[in-house]
């Protein structure tokens, strides 16, 4: 990873050219330890909620094409990578389709989602009930450890509102 900032900074300017589609908000930019293969750089992560009229599958083929740009490869699972788009959510939708499934099925176990989410979203509910803001509470989620990144965005102010959310990170 040369300079993952200015990489989040470029998957949010490609973002921005997408057809038929705006970026509403981001959350700050957190870091993390790595997670899976935990000998490597530290994590950078946010969240970024879009308004899109893409449906799922073209956008996961859109966000793919911006990690190639970017100089992603297909490689060792949780390895070294220039950038990782994932989509959490795409409204109320849901999605079990081979290469996507939204909800995003992990995403409620990792604090480097769940913290840059709940800027975003802190009325958020788990499946089951749980707030957003509990499951940070969760002994196993919270000792993770998730801090502002040091190289923090400016651009975190709403651009507009939006009722039908969909929320890459």
């Amino acid at each position: 990873m040369h300079d993952p900032p200015t990489q989040l900074e470029t998957a949010v300017a490609a973002l921005r050219k997408l057809p038929t589609t705006r970026v509403l908000h981001l959350s700050p930019i957190y870091a993390s330890k790595a997670w899976g293969k935990t000998d490597q750089q530290d994590f950078v992560n946010m969240v970024v909620e879009i308004e899109t009229e893409i449906e799922p599958a073209d956008l996961l083929r859109q966000v793919k094409y911006i990690e190639a740009v970017q100089g992603r490869v297909p490689g060792e699972r949780w390895g070294p990578r220039p950038l990782d788009i994932d989509i959490l959510l795409y409204g109320d939708q849901r999605v079990d389709a081979p290469g996507l499934v939204i909800p995003h099925p992990r995403m409620w176990e990792r604090a480097f989602v769940l913290r840059p989410l709940a800027d975003l979203a802190p009325d958020l509910v788990a499946p089951g009930g749980m707030p957003i803001q509990g499951l940070l509470e969760r002994q196993d989620i919270a000792s993770q450890g998730v801090w502002p990144s040091a190289n923090e965005t400016s651009d975190t102010a709403p651009i507009a509102s939006a009722t039908d959310r969909k929320i890459a990170e």
